[in-house]
C-alpha cells in the first residue's frame, strides 16, 4: 500500500509501473544537492495538500542514472509531472509550494 501523503520513493524497477497509472510528480535530486534539500519540505507539503489526487515520488540520480539520462536531467532539482505515463510539465531548480500545486491540479 501506497501511503500518498508522503512522497513514494522510485527507482528503475518501479518507475514506469508507478507513473503508467496517475497523475505524478517526479523529483529528481541527489543527497549532496543543497537546491533539493530545500525543495524537500515543499514536496513533503505538496504531497499531503494533494491528499492522494496525484502522488509525489522522488528519484536519487546517483542510483537512478539510466532513469536521469532518459529524462535528460541536466539541472537538479528537476521536477517531472507525469499524467498516465507522459510527461506534461517540467520545472528545473527550487520551486513554491503554490506554482506546484497549481501545475497540478491544471493536469488532473
Amino acid at each position: 500500500m501506497i501511503d500518498t501523503l508522503k512522497p513514494i520513493h522510485l527507482n528503475y524497477p518501479n518507475f514506469d509501473k508507478v507513473i503508467g497509472k496517475t497523475t505524478i510528480l517526479v523529483d529528481f535530486w541527489a543527497e549532496w544537492c543543497g537546491p533539493c534539500k530545500a525543495q524537500d519540505p515543499i514536496l513533503e507539503e505538496v504531497a499531503k495538500e494533494l491528499n492522494g489526487k496525484a502522488l509525489v515520488g522522488k528519484v536519487n540520480v546517483d542510483d537512478n542514472r539510466t532513469l536521469a539520462s532518459k529524462y535528460g536531467i541536466m539541472n537538479i532539482p528537476t521536477m517531472i509531472l507525469f499524467k498516465n505515463g507522459q510527461k506534461v510539465h517540467q520545472f528545473v531548480g527550487v520551486q513554491s509550494k503554490e506554482k506546484i500545486i497549481n501545475a497540478v491540479l491544471q493536469n488532473l
